[in-house]
């Protein structure tokens, strides 16, 4: 159990929370009291006293870091490998991310492609773990081969996503990208460093069929340009302004 042993009322609040948004068991005692039974986490700041019992830990937190403290118990609580930070990732235009800690779902977010990565790389550099690791869905092939491609520094397996995605009942609409990557970060897979894929000739088009919708000019990008999109050398942003360049520049020579 987690004992939050803190003075500090602004500490405590933040804490508090913490826990309860994560359905953590925890109870709460006055600086200086004895911890109850069962205590295998105390929560305290600098300048708060507590007797430790012979088999807990302290997490001593300043009053700004009431998450990663909550983190680093839930860690501790967890113990060995199941304390483990994993991230589960279901690919996709709008990728759905979850951080564990454990079988503790500590985040959850879903967010563009483009600002997939850096998510990630942020959510792991608050939590207190020297050996995280990030499993990656096998489906949406081109958009899954740029996150593992750009996932650089940390460990990275590739994970069969089949059956990972939930039926949602009403109400639950939009959750499952989300329930999908906390499934995929509970099974293990296949490490890997880099994924190179080709793009279809299907791929290419859809792409090109975008560009066309997003274009004022209602012009069309070529399929040189789709495929870059599709490896993720350009955005279709990029890429349709290129076109725009290039077109100009035949119009200006003619």
């Amino acid at each position: 159990m987690i004992v939050v042993a803190t003075d500090d009322f602004e500490l405590y609040h933040d804490v508090v929370g913490e826990l309860r948004d994560r359905d953590v068991r925890f109870t709460t005692i006055e600086s200086g009291a004895d911890p109850p039974p069962g205590t295998r986490v105390v929560i305290r700041t600098p300048s708060d006293t507590i007797s430790l019992p012979p088999d807990a830990e302290s997490v001593v937190v300043a009053g700004s870091e009431a998450r990663r403290a909550v983190e680093s118990a839930v860690s501790i609580l967890r113990g060995g490998d199941d304390g483990r930070t994993v991230v589960g990732v279901d690919p996709g235009s709008s990728p759905g991310i979850a951080i564990l800690v454990g079988d503790e779902i500590i985040g959850a977010f879903q967010v563009p492609l483009s600002e997939a990565v850096g998510t990630i790389k942020s959510e792991l550099t608050d939590v207190d773990d020297s050996d995280p690791i990030v499993r990656v869905g096998n489906g949406a092939r081109l958009q899954g081969a740029q996150l593992v491609n750009d996932l650089e520094d940390v460990a990275v397996e590739l994970v069969d996503e089949a059956g990972t995605t939930p039926y949602l009942g009403a109400g639950a609409r939009g959750m499952g990208d989300i329930l999908a990557a906390v499934n995929i970060a509970r099974r293990s897979g296949e490490v890997i460093e880099t994924r190179t894929l080709e793009p279809t000739a299907g791929e290419i088009q859809r792409i090109k069929d975008r560009s066309r919708q997003m274009a004022r000019e209602n012009r069309t990008i070529d399929a040189k340009l789709a495929r870059r999109v599709a490896i993720g050398e350009l955005t279709l942003t990029e890429a349709l302004s290129r076109h725009r360049d290039d077109s100009d520049t035949h119009t200006e020579s003619d």
